[in-house]
């Protein structure tokens, strides 16, 4: 059977898994089997997503589960993205029910993991969650296909999107789509608030020159798109020493020339 949720359209055995670890042929069906399996649940800042041009100084419900459909060696939360750590079941309804009744909450935002590659539940939550006139956030890789996309999109308020490298091989080395989270900046930007990032890792992605057209071509989506610039510490399989900060200041710079809002963080 074939899942058609992102661009890997893994062709999935009976009672496997697909490149993600979280889609699984299940009797002829491809079922989301991470559905409601929450393994990280906090009330955080809205800015901690980051998210720092949206609702700033309020707190969202942000919940993650398991499994990614890319597999960055640096992963900066690869003990639930790449691995299937304990969790708790927590349906749409309960979900619904915790997020209505936390204390000075806007929302929910799907982050910690990639939250796309749980597309039913986030739907299906997301439609309870505007009925009740909170937020819905999505912090993603964008590697998602144009069909779920369209579906989920306008339920949507405000993303961030992880735009990884300014070039195809680094996508292609990480198991990601360089075109395709391209197209999902462009399509989530019509329809919502968008902030992007980017991880900045010693001499993989951190060439002024990448970063220059990469902030050429957001300005040329909207010069207003924030646009966040992280710091890389070493973990899961990567040693390489952490991001200097000279470089990161460096390079917002260079991005300041084309985008008016930039930010660095993790300094």
């Amino acid at each position: 059977m074939k899942c058609d949720i992102c661009p890997h359209n893994c062709s999935i055995p009976e009672n496997r898994y697909g490149f993600c670890g979280a889609r699984k042929n299940a009797g002829g069906v491809i079922v989301c089997d991470n559905y409601g399996k929450i393994t990280s649940l906090a009330l955080d800042p809205i800015e901690k997503k980051p998210l720092y041009h949206f609702l700033a100084g309020s707190k969202i419900l942000s919940v993650g589960s398991y499994g990614c459909n890319m597999k960055c060696g640096f992963c900066q939360n690869y003990t639930i993205s790449q691995n299937k750590p304990s969790y708790e079941y927590v349906s749409p309804e309960r979900l619904l029910e915790i997020a209505i009744n936390t204390p000075d909450n806007v929302g929910v935002a799907f982050t910690y993991n990639e939250p796309t590659i749980s597309f039913e539940y986030v739907l299906d939550c997301a439609k309870l969650l505007k009925e009740a006139g909170l937020k819905v956030v999505l912090v993603s890789n964008g590697q998602i296909n144009p069909s779920p996309l369209a579906e989920l999109a306008p339920l949507v308020d405000a993303w961030n999107i992880d735009v990884k490298a300014w070039n195809a091989d680094f996508y292609s080395r990480h198991g990601g789509d360089f075109e395709t989270v391209k197209r999902i900046v462009e399509v989530a930007s019509r329809t919502a608030h968008v902030e992007v990032t980017t991880l900045v890792i010693p001499n993989e992605n951190d060439g002024g020159g990448e970063i220059a057209a990469l902030a050429e071509w957001l300005a040329a989506i909207s010069p207003e798109i924030p646009y966040h610039l992280s710091r890389y510490f070493p973990r899961y399989k990567y040693e390489a020493p952490q991001t200097p900060k000279e470089t990161l200041f460096r390079l917002a710079e260079i991005a300041k020339r084309y985008l008016r809002y930039v930010y660095v963080g993790n300094v």
